[in-house]
């Protein structure tokens, strides 16, 4: 799974993210989908929100450094975004956040309890910026639930946890 891609040119494609593997997009037969969350705010309203694929990969490696190379391509005064490394069944493999050339991986929970604390302190976190945004603090609450955000993406199935953790020791 950590086999190192062959170098090849990278084209420059609509959304400005250029993949390790141009044809990576469109085969979707890659087990691996770079992702970042949709905020179009009806589809979030109608529950239909779906991530957007900026990328299919062969390997967990390439997926990873996928989401390095559209870090590389944001602007330094772009807002901090969570990409997220899904499988070919839409299960968390791993996340993180992107912003000025880097991604900060989130370390995924190690077992049952800590996922369970995961949730309620983002669930927390989402409570506080509701009643920020009663009183009006609309900075504070999106700083709330982009904490709470980033909690979230520390829940990768439990089918990749250890996987992803010893993903991001070996990248390290």
């Amino acid at each position: 799974m950590f086999d190192l891609p062959l170098p090849v040119p990278p084209t420059t494609r609509q959304t400005g993210f250029t993949p390790s593997f141009p044809s990576a997009v469109a085969d979707h037969s890659l087990p691996f989908a770079l992702t970042m969350a949709a905020r179009a705010p009806a589809a979030m309203m109608s529950g239909q929100a779906r991530p957007k694929v900026l990328g299919r990969f062969a390997t967990l490696a390439e997926a990873m450094r996928g989401a390095i190379d559209y870090a590389e391509q944001l602007a330094p005064d772009n807002a901090l975004q969570i990409l997220a490394i899904l499988d070919r069944d839409e299960r968390l493999v791993l996340a993180g956040a992107a912003t000025d050339g880097a991604v900060a991986w989130r370390h995924p929970v190690a077992n049952a309890a800590e996922a369970r604390a995961v949730v309620t302190e983002a669930s927390q976190l989402r409570a506080q910026s509701l009643r920020a945004a009663d009183w009006r603090e609309a900075d504070l609450a999106q700083r709330l639930r982009h904490r709470a955000d980033l909690f979230e993406a520390r829940l990768v199935d439990p089918l990749w946890r250890s996987f992803a953790a010893r993903a991001l020791q070996i990248a390290a």
